[in-house]
């Protein structure tokens, strides 16, 4: 591998096609990728908010001008659905991302460490159920851990396994 390029993210492959880059020099980031960066950071700016803020203050101040008509609100009802309406879907492409890369940087945390469970890397595919079966043997794993009544104390998923079979084989052995 050419010790120029930047680092590869776990690929072994040496083909060119197959090189999956972290931090490439020329990348080329995707049209809405920038909008939505730029439009998230702009409008959750405090500018943002004060520009929003005149621009109502204006609109209510223009409202004995224009005798409150319907065309008056009309004007800052449409004005505000078209807004919020693009938001939404600039606000949640940011949102996608984000969560990806928090989902990636745990992925690396769980992945590193010599006792963590692998099993756990790709939770957020896993349906409502086995989500709600997991959240129940963690809430038994912090009962364990407050049982210890040593701070330091930690379970995972493979101790707690084992330790459910051998408790299944004794109480099978006695007959229970």
């Amino acid at each position: 591998m050419d010790p120029n390029k930047p680092r590869q993210a776990g690929v072994s492959s040496e083909s060119e096609a197959d090189e999956v880059y972290l931090h490439a020099e020329n990348k080329r980031v995707p049209f809405f990728d920038k909008v939505s960066k730029f439009v998230t950071r702009a409008t959750g700016r405090p500018a943002a908010f004060i520009t929003a803020f005149l621009v109502v203050l204006i609109w209510a101040i223009t409202g004995p001008i224009f005798g409150f008509s319907d065309t008056w609100q009309l004007v800052i009802n449409t004005g505000t659905t078209i807004i919020t309406f693009l938001m939404v879907f600039i606000i949640q492409q940011s949102q996608n991302k984000d969560t990806m890369a928090i989902q990636l940087k745990l992925n690396e945390l769980i992945a590193s460490q010599k006792s963590a469970s692998n099993r756990l890397i790709d939770i957020e595919d896993l349906s409502e159920n086995e989500l709600e079966t997991l959240k129940r043997f963690y809430i038994k794993l912090s009962t364990l851990a407050e049982n210890e009544k040593d701070l330091f104390s930690s379970h995972s998923l493979d101790e707690a396994d084992k330790v459910h079979k051998s408790k299944s084989r004794k109480a099978t052995a006695s007959g229970q």
